[in-house]
């Protein structure tokens, strides 16, 4: 992340050069930024194709051609589904986490079981307990399912580890579940938790994460309100544990993140989920 790019030129450049042997450079770039990473590119091959040119008019020779091999890491062979599939998963723990979780609960204060719940003599805290525990139970077994469907039916390789695994998907679940109690206390009402989970949840999770759009690419102020959304940082998290490995300096600062949203969320449905009908 510090060095954008760099060409490699070989101590048989010259001497490739003067046989007219295809004397090669290598070129590497920072693919996380694909925009960066196409211009050095593109510079660095303009500023040998004109050096080559100035050596071709001083010799009188036709200058070799150059031949561009592109290698990427983690996925060379640039496999779609191994960058989708990852991030479908968070997809559908946000789903699980925030939507789900936000419907059935406002469901119960339509009904009004919620006020029975208020009768007795658990506490908030306890009844947050109760309505987190299942969802969060139902939202790791669904990961634990996609995993085993995106690496035995997709193929899509799996090289870090289940501690790292599991640590991301814990994290990211106590904003999402606490995003979907908040929203549902405050709402009591099924259709308007189901849209406001929509808008702030879904969405975000769905176009401001970098599962669809690279965030380098985005304008400055969505990357501003990107920074909010917790899918942003278990997307990337899923991607490097599935590519890359467990790069636990990456990965601990995600769920560092994740874990401080999810104890703003809680505090907040706590907050509103008090033993008090009005």
């Amino acid at each position: 992340g510090e060095v954008r790019g760099c060409a490699v030129i070989p101590a048989t450049f010259a001497d490739d050069f003067m046989a007219h042997t295809h004397p090669q450079i290598q070129v590497i770039v920072d693919g996380t930024d694909p925009n960066t990473a196409s211009f050095v590119q593109n510079y660095v091959q303009g500023v040998v194709a004109t050096w080559m040119r100035q050596r071709a008019s001083e010799t009188q020779a036709e200058p070799p051609g150059i031949t561009v091999e592109q290698r990427f890491w983690f996925n060379p062979e640039l496999t779609s589904r191994n960058f989708l599939v990852p991030g479908s998963i968070a997809i559908v723990m946000t789903l699980i986490g925030t939507l789900l979780t936000a419907l059935v609960v406002a469901r119960e204060w339509e009904r009004g079981t919620m006020e029975a719940m208020m009768a007795t003599p658990v506490t908030a805290a306890g009844l947050l307990a109760g309505k987190i525990l299942p969802y969060f139970i139902l939202a790791i077994t669904s990961m634990t399912l996609c995993v085993l469907v995106a690496v035995f039916l997709f193929g899509v390789p799996f090289r870090g580890s289940l501690l790292a695994l599991y640590a991301i998907s814990a994290a990211f679940l106590l904003p999402a579940l606490g995003q979907g109690l908040l929203i549902s206390a405050a709402t009591r009402n099924q259709f308007l938790a189901s849209q406001l989970a929509l808008l702030s949840a879904f969405l975000p999770a769905f176009l401001l994460s970098g599962f669809l759009f690279e965030i380098g690419s985005m304008p400055t102020v969505i990357q501003w309100v990107r920074a909010v959304v917790p899918a942003r940082y278990l997307i990337p998290s899923l991607q490097t544990v599935f590519l890359a490995g467990d790069i636990w300096p990456l990965l601990l600062r995600n769920i560092a993140i994740m874990l401080l949203a999810g104890v703003v969320f809680l505090g907040l449905a706590a907050r509103s989920t008090r033993k008090r009908l009005a």
